[in-house]
């Protein structure tokens, strides 16, 4: 167990933790919550040994072994498998021990090494980092590429793999779902559920919490407030204890009223029946978590656009993509004043490419895109971040698109992202990366837009911002597309979906639950850009089709299952052999360690060959039992 006893935590000046006290228990997931800058990392860091505690004591057990996810970009020239796998300490010393036994000749060694290679799982640590990386989205053919190839958000993810083939008691994860996709998201969810090890996670992303961890470690007005439950919970427990505080009573009420003007526009309109239903449940839901963000710094809202009569932008017939290099092909995509759509798809498919061929950014291969009257656009992706004036202050850059508004009307909507005082005066330059997308959104919101279209606009976002966001865009007039991996955001403020696979874009029937199972039921195939695609199809007819074609490959794959069945039998009785010759005591004189070294590598060598057939064999039944259904 870990136990922190009254602890007092600074860094310089600042005091981030004060008397605070913690209990972790073995087997625990515990998600770690608070506004930016309170000390999560910080918290990390004491966990880790990187900081002392100021006052208190910290008591960890000394034999508990710790991984964590680097949260610097990686530069080595090494390759994407052999990173991961370097994660595993203890296998990477015990290879160097295997290496100086065969050059020396030292054959106790080798038998010692071999032994303790096994007890470790080290002969199947290429098949266990290969499973990890084809989870957060790695294609095969990507493997032995050099880890300084990737992009920054990949080698983020290459850092959690690590982090993941690292065995260990006590798992720190610091923001691990920011650089990944929806899909990546779900498989890093069960991969946790099945972590058997003590984890604590620092998210600002409500439902991975809510699926992943058990207790929520709250950090605020520097104590440690602990809640037994996910992050819902936790929302309940604590709106409970704030309700109960008048102030907080008549913020929640303010709140309140702005949801139900929503709703009431909207509840006798047999177009928007079902949203303005699903904004009732919402509305019912708020009532009682509300308190628990009553003290958010965030307070803001969209401001009515102009009107726009007929579509704000069409596709038609359109082929999308970079350098005659198809993404997409056929897509027919109108967009029209009030539409409301989420992006669904993996990481790759081309849902970053359909928003920027609809603003613009990129040109047509093919087709012909239209741009309505009045169209004023809100476009936010991370790398317009690195676009902004870092020399210019927050009030400096509204001021340049508005020089007839007053400072005090700008400082009045900066501080409705917490940009107070001289914070609305400093120079971006150094913001963190929250507070730049913080402001990148308030410029957006500034410009009144009539259409937003949003990619990942909930990255380095904490959760009060995101609770404000997403309150904001559900009173949103205009007509909103969103990418994102926070499902919260998507399921409160989009009214229908549209899937991105298999180079098409078309309306998917169902919700987010939908599209988990979708996920679980369809093949990954080869990568776009570096990027793994799901392929799929809605076509009925395409899929009858696609059924007659797999129907003629059962045959094969019946006698692929016949031979690989064969080839695991000859295996266990080789298998079966080596361990009735381990059982011989006389194999563990002096005499006999050589022999007894050269067996115990061929029960390894036997193993994984085990190993990989039984994979094979696996994926020729699910094959099978696809092209059956």
């Amino acid at each position: 167990m870990i136990s922190l006893d009254s602890v007092q935590l600074r860094r310089g000046t600042k005091l981030l933790l004060d008397d605070s006290s913690l209990s972790i228990h073995p087997g625990q997931n515990i998600g770690v919550i608070g506004a930016n800058g309170c000390g999560k990392t910080s918290f990390f860091k004491l966990l880790l040994g990187q900081l002392s505690c100021d006052a208190g004591n910290l008591y960890m057990p000394s034999d508990w072994r710790v991984a964590h996810m680097a949260q610097e970009l990686a530069t080595s020239e090494r390759t994407t498998l052999d990173f991961v796998i370097d994660g595993d300490l203890e296998l990477r010393e015990t290879e160097q021990l295997i290496e100086r036994g065969l050059a020396s000749d030292d054959n106790n060694l080798l038998a010692q090494s071999y032994q303790r290679m096994d007890e470790i799982s080290g002969f199947d640590a290429h098949y266990r980092a290969e499973q990890l990386l084809h989870g957060l989205g790695f294609h095969q053919s990507e493997l032995n590429r050099p880890v300084s190839s990737f992009s920054g958000g990949w080698r983020i993810r290459l850092n959690l793999a690590q982090s993941l083939m690292s065995p260990s008691d006590l798992l720190l994860l610091d923001e691990p779902t920011n650089h990944l996709d929806l899909d990546a998201t779900i498989w890093l969810e069960g991969w946790l559920r099945n972590y058997e090890g003590s984890l604590v996670v620092i998210s600002h992303d409500r439902d991975f919490l809510d699926n992943v961890v058990d207790r929520i470690v709250h950090l605020e007005h520097k104590k440690t407030h602990s809640y037994k439950g996910n992050y819902s919970s936790f929302e309940r427990l604590r709106s409970e204890r704030l309700a109960l505080q008048q102030a907080s009573y008549e913020k929640q009420q303010r709140r309140r009223k702005d949801v139900e003007s929503f709703v009431a526009r909207f509840r006798y309109k047999a177009s928007k029946a079902k949203q303005a239903q699903s904004r009732l449940k919402e509305l019912e839901r708020m009532e009682g978590i509300a308190p628990a963000h009553v003290d958010s710094p965030f307070y803001f809202k969209f401001s009515s656009p102009k009107k726009a009569y007929g579509a704000l932008v069409n596709l038609s017939q359109a082929s999308l993509g970079y350098q005659n290099s198809v993404v997409l092909e056929n897509v027919n995509f109108d967009l029209q004043p009030g539409t409301r759509i989420g992006l669904l798809g993996p990481n790759g498919a081309g849902k970053s490419t359909l928003i920027r061929s609809l603003i613009g950014d990129l040109d047509l291969i093919n087709g012909l895109r239209v741009l309505g009257e009045n169209l004023t656009i809100g476009y936010f992706a991370q790398h317009q971040l690195e676009v902004l004036d870092l020399d210019a202050s927050p009030l400096l850059h509204i001021r340049r698109i508005s020089p007839k508004a007053t400072d005090q009307e700008i400082r009045n909507f900066l501080g409705g992202f917490n940009f107070h005082n001289d914070k609305a005066l400093d120079p971006i330059e150094n913001f963190s990366g929250g507070e730049k997308a913080r402001f990148a959104l308030a410029l957006i919101v500034w410009q009144k837009p009539n259409l937003l279209l949003l990619d990942e606009p909930t990255n380095h976002l904490d959760l009060e911002m995101r609770h404000a966001l997403t309150m904001a865009l559900q009173t949103f007039d205009g007509a909103l597309v969103v990418i994102s991996h926070d499902r919260h955001l998507l399921r409160n403020t989009v009214d229908e979906f549209y899937l991105v696979a298999n180079k098409t874009v078309e309306e998917f029937k169902g919700d987010l639950g939908d599209y988990q199972q979708w996920l679980k039921d369809f093949v990954r195939y080869s990568p776009i850009e570096d990027e793994s695609v799901l392929t799929a199809t809605t076509d009925k007819k395409a899929n009858r089709k696609k059924a007659a074609r797999d129907r003629e490959k059962v045959a094969p794959i019946t006698k692929k299952i016949r031979n690989l069945e064969g080839s695991m039998h000859t295996l266990e009785e080789q298998l079966q052999e080596i361990e009735r010759q381990l059982s011989d005591q006389n194999l563990y004189i002096d005499d006999k360690k050589a022999d007894l070294g050269s067996i115990l590598s061929s029960q390894g060598d036997i193993k994984r060959q085990l190993k990989d057939i039984e994979e094979q064999w696996l994926n020729c039944q699910a094959e099978l039992e696809r092209i059956e259904v």
